[in-house]
């Protein structure tokens, strides 16, 4: 579904601020796969994300997805195979624009426009039906604008918005850093469901030890740049945050301390 080959991102290249985040990252996730990435800050998690996403050009390497090779196609081009979510609860609506208004541009996202009506009545009931699975009373504000919205409210319309077109790969992207605990964990919940009923390949980056080891199939950890750890199966559900903090040592060669404070264990 999604093979990186040796990839390389260095920025500001050739100067004092020179800053390699990605070091021949090599990766591969078969279909339905559902891997959480882990790793202390500047660990490169996110810089990956971008680099699959298109945000910028890699320096080095491939990326693949279902065998196409997309390393120099731009991130629009590849939004149509890729949904994503952000940290930020703001970046994934537009504000101005009613909630239904939002999901109608979500569910014609990587199609050709036409001058067909907005929203059709069939669409509307869809959308309603959809939101009421949220449990946030999202069904019955359709027509207030995103931007009244709370931070949980928009980052879970966010998720399901992503997932409303078929994409081949759904990345998150620390999706519930900034939300409170109990809402961080309803839309991990919804996360899991969405996931699990759609089928999604999925690329879920996290600070938290323990979300990434509850949540997914795989986990991966990463340190400067490169990944260190690669772990599914039943061995990844025996993990339990201190073996996974003394594999991360041995691995990486980094102290354990510093790790567990990095890693919001």
């Amino acid at each position: 579904m999604l093979e990186l080959k040796n990839v390389c991102k260095t920025f500001n290249p050739g100067t004092i601020n020179a800053k390699t985040a990605l070091r021949s990252v090599d990766l591969r996730l078969n279909d339905g796969d559902f891997v959480t990435v882990i790793g202390g800050n500047g660990a490169g998690k996110s810089t990956m994300l971008n680099a699959i996403a298109g945000v910028f050009d890699v320096d080095c390497g491939s990326i693949s997805i279902d065998g196409e090779n997309i390393t120099r196609k731009s991130e629009h081009k590849r939004a149509g195979s890729i949904g994503r979510v952000f940290q930020d609860p703001m970046m994934g609506t537009a504000p101005t624009m009613t909630i239904e208004e939002n999901r109608a541009l979500a569910a014609r996202r990587g199609r050709r426009r036409t001058l067909a009506p907005g929203i059709r009545k069939s669409e509307r009931e869809r959308f309603r039906d959809q939101l009421a699975r949220l449990g946030l009373g999202l069904e019955d504000r359709m027509t207030s604008r995103a931007g009244l919205l709370s931070g949980g409210q928009r980052q879970a319309l966010t998720l399901l918005m992503a997932s409303m077109v078929q994409h081949r790969l759904l990345l998150l992207d620390e999706h519930t850093a900034a939300l409170d605990p109990a809402t961080a964990a309803r839309v991990l919940e919804l996360s899991d469901e969405i996931v699990e009923e759609n089928h999604l390949t999925t690329l879920m980056v996290t600070h938290n030890m323990r979300d990434a080891i509850e949540h997914g199939n795989r986990l991966i950890m990463m340190s400067e740049g490169r990944i260190v750890l690669d772990i599914s199966g039943e061995e990844k559900k025996r993990l339990t945050v201190d073996s996974l903090l003394a594999r991360f040592s041995m691995a990486a060669g980094e102290d354990l301390l510093t790790d567990r404070v990095l890693l919001g264990a």
